[in-house]
């Protein structure tokens, strides 16, 4: 019913930049929060940043300060922008949206993830 797609993945060198996008659609009365997480092998998921409705973030101690997120709700849309990454930052990245498919009913969705490689 609500699909989360992420795109703009890819390979960057180390002090490089990027933007990874994503887009909510399908059922969408109201977003209330969406962010990135992402996954190393041999780790577990985590929270890399998100952004709510009124703007407020949260970010990962690991990239605060090297990435920022991003949104234009009326488009259904986040982004984060990875200014100097590093190759610790190499992941698979996925991205999370909370919203409400009609008044009374929310829940989260999860993307597929987009692949970054920060590799010289």
């Amino acid at each position: 019913q609500v699909q989360v797609v992420e795109s703009g993945g890819g390979l960057v060198q180390p002090g490089g930049s990027l933007r990874l996008s994503c887009a909510a659609s399908g059922s969408i009365f109201h977003i209330v929060a969406m962010g990135w997480a992402r996954q190393v092998s041999g780790k577990q998921r985590e929270l890399v940043a998100d952004i709510n409705s009124g703007g407020g973030t949260n970010y990962a101690d690991s990239v605060k300060g090297r990435f920022t997120i991003s949104r234009d709700f009326s488009k259904n849309t986040v982004y984060l922008d990875m200014n100097n990454p590093q190759p610790e930052d190499t992941a698979v990245y996925y991205c999370k949206a909370r919203l409400y498919s009609d008044p009374q009913t929310w829940n989260e969705y999860w993307g597929q993830g987009t692949q970054v490689i920060v590799s010289s």
